[in-house]
């Protein structure tokens, strides 16, 4: 094979790699601005107070985020004095607490209830979810397996659209609620993996139906 030949096989490889790479980075981009679109209306900063409703029961939903031992990382913490707020101020009647317990050595949940239980919240009042191995997981459970119907999401701005999307697309009547208290160390990671999460949550949810690890 001569050196023009080669040349022109490098080449359509070239333009057709950039082309695939466009179009995921197009896809990318459609994706996370869909998700930010359908969940902009549903997005509070705090404080927030929801409308009541006769008959019905709104739930604070905390999905997990990194423990150490029984004590919550900063992250995780910001999150449930969110919930607490909204508990402690009628908006919420329960906080339900969802993380990873897939492990005996490492459960956020039960940090999580020993932290609300700590600050007086009733244990009838807190609900343990120890199977919310992602987001998907723990809007899906939250539906199916504790028959939630309105809730408030508590968890951190770059978080929150996707979590309430996907919140919704479970048939929950879901808002959300920030958050945030703090610049945090990883902000940028944060963002970069958000970024990315979205277009799989898209595609769990319209083209794979994913399912619950367990259900």
């Amino acid at each position: 094979m001569n050196g023009s030949r080669l040349r022109a096989i490098a080449w359509r490889t070239a333009r057709w790699g950039g082309g695939l790479i466009a179009v995921g980075a197009l896809f990318v981009l459609v994706c996370n601005l869909w998700i930010l679109h359908y969940a902009d209306d549903f997005l509070h900063e705090r404080p927030y107070h929801g409308d009541a409703r006769p008959g019905s029961e709104t739930i604070a939903i905390v999905p997990g985020a990194f423990v150490r031992g029984i004590v919550p990382s900063r992250t995780l913490l910001d999150r449930l004095q969110t919930a607490l707020e909204l508990y402690e101020d009628g908006t919420a009647a329960k906080i339900l607490v969802s993380g990873d317990h897939g492990r005996t050595e490492y459960d956020e949940v039960g940090a999580m209830q020993h932290w609300l239980l700590s600050k007086g919240v009733p244990e009838s009042d807190i609900i343990l979810d120890h199977a919310g191995f992602r987001t998907l997981d723990t809007m899906v459970r939250a539906r199916k397996v504790f028959g939630v119907r309105r809730a408030i999401v508590c968890t951190q701005r770059f978080h929150l659209a996707r979590a309430v999307f996907l919140a919704r697309r479970a048939g929950i009547d879901a808002h959300g609620v920030a958050a945030d208290r703090m610049r945090y160390q990883a902000h940028y990671w944060n963002q970069f993996r958000e970024a990315l999460a979205r277009p799989a949550a898209v595609v769990d949810s319209y083209v794979l139906h994913r399912k619950p690890k367990f259900l």
